[in-house]
């Protein structure tokens, strides 16, 4: 199994529980990239919600949830998409005492696999109405900017700011694509921007995101640039970004990434999930 583990290869899915499916990838490859450490340079979470989540009791009746997992920032790996999913689709013909041993085994499997403890949460369908409602993002849309665009490599020097006016400023964009580095199917995101800094020129935000168009990175780094890249190009004073991308095979990943610890609760859903 290559680096990527299943990612872009024919594999079997496995028929029962299976947490050795579960496949790590180091953080440290991106970070290196941009030259920072991710434990002093933000804090830090992702947020995953698995919507094809199953298990059997001890009759052999089927129980289903939507599960929603919080891997640290500061864990020294990721858990790839699809062994994430394999290893998931291992719970269907498994029986469990109870759903909290199927918690306890998500949590202890999953924190074995990035390094770090894991939170993990079961949203059973009584209550989905009230936990996995959408909301609309706060702040500013910039999509509606009449500009040109023409670049679709990323580069903090597409940043402009003016130095001399501080503000407190919110964001957000319906229009960030990235690529699978492995496959190269496109990732599609909506991205939350907050700030107190110098005031960002708009224009140039929108085609600073755009940007990531061609870009052929995981989620998580791909938030992580773009936390980089508008901090020491605007020199902000504090500063968020958070990412909500549209789920593939019943997962979707949110990165969050901000100067302080995030506030709970740090999943809302957005109206394209």
């Amino acid at each position: 199994m290559g680096i990527h583990g299943p990612l872009g290869a024919q594999v079997d899915y496995p028929e029962h529980y299976d947490p050795t499916v579960l496949h790590p990838i180091a953080r440290s490859e991106g970070r290196q990239r941009l030259g920072i450490d991710g434990a002093t340079n933000f804090y830090g979470v992702d947020v995953w919600n698995a919507f094809e989540l199953s298990w059997l009791d001890h009759r052999g009746k089927p129980h289903v949830a939507v599960g929603e997992f919080h891997f640290p920032a500061a864990s020294p790996f990721i858990v790839e998409s699809k062994s994430f999913k394999l290893y998931l689709n291992s719970f269907n013909q498994t029986a469990f005492d109870s759903e909290q041993a199927v918690l306890a085994a998500l949590t202890e499997d999953l924190s074995k696999a990035c390094g770090a403890e894991v939170k993990v949460i079961l949203h059973r369908p009584e209550q989905w109405d009230k936990t996995l409602c959408p909301a609309p993002m706060e702040g500013q849309c910039l999509d509606s900017l009449d500009i040109d665009i023409s670049d679709y490599q990323p580069s903090a020097k597409l940043l402009h700011c003016d130095e001399g006016v501080v503000v407190d400023q919110q964001y957000y964009s319906h229009l960030l694509r990235s690529r699978c580095p492995v496959t190269g199917q496109p990732d599609w995101a909506s991205v939350s921007i907050r700030c107190r800094g110098p005031k960002i020129d708009e224009a140039s935000l929108l085609r600073y995101l755009v940007s990531f168009r061609q870009q052929n990175d995981f989620h998580e780094q791909c938030v992580e640039q773009i936390y980089c890249d508008i901090q020491r190009a605007c020199h902000t004073e504090t500063l968020t970004v958070f990412a909500r991308y549209l789920r593939r095979g019943g997962l979707d990943i949110n990165p969050w990434r901000g100067s302080s610890e995030p506030a709970e609760p740090l999943n809302p859903r957005a109206f394209r999930q």
